[in-house]
């Protein structure tokens, strides 16, 4: 599964040089890497998927409420290997999310969007992460993290608002 999107370019050169068991190895799947995908949890399948699109090297990582389905623990350890994942590959992510904390955790620029018709509303700048490195627990009970909280919660009370 890993290597389906470098066969379909015919990138034979990056199935030589290893790159799908690099990126198998790079989300923790070493050990089901022969697995078929019916055998595999959701945050396995959703790293299978991480994987598979890193492996062919993109400009940009597209992904649009990747762990909606997975449950808290397992989104909170796929929160964490991307931002690890991304920082060592230096990919670009653009992430579409309705979550808060994982828009702040995640991102180092915030675009809220207004609600019908979506236009950009604010950029938001998280500053206080750069000193965290990546500590969700650090970030949770930094107060600019609670003060940006709370103001995208007001903003998407008065989008509700403005909807109705």
């Amino acid at each position: 599964n890993v290597a389906y999107g470098l066969r379909i370019t015919g990138d034979s050169s990056s199935l030589r040089e290893g790159a799908v068991d690099y990126f198998i190895d790079a989300v923790r799947l070493g050990d089901v890497a022969d697995a078929y995908p019916h055998e595999l949890s959701g945050g396995m399948r959703q790293r299978v998927a991480i994987a598979r699109t890193l492996a062919n090297h993109p400009a940009l990582l597209l992904m649009d409420e990747p762990f909606g389905a997975l449950d808290p623990e397992t989104r909170w350890q796929m929160q964490s290997l991307l931002l690890e994942i991304v920082r060592k590959e230096r990919t670009t992510v653009l992430l579409v999310s309705h979550d808060i904390e994982e828009a702040l955790y995640l991102g180092d620029v915030v675009f809220f969007l207004s609600s019908h018709p979506g236009r950009l509303r604010e950029t938001i700048r998280p500053g206080f992460k750069a000193s965290l490195g990546g500590d969700r627990e650090a970030m949770l009970e930094h107060p600019e993290y609670r003060q940006l909280d709370l103001h995208i919660r007001r903003m998407m009370s008065d989008e509700g608002r403005r909807a109705a």
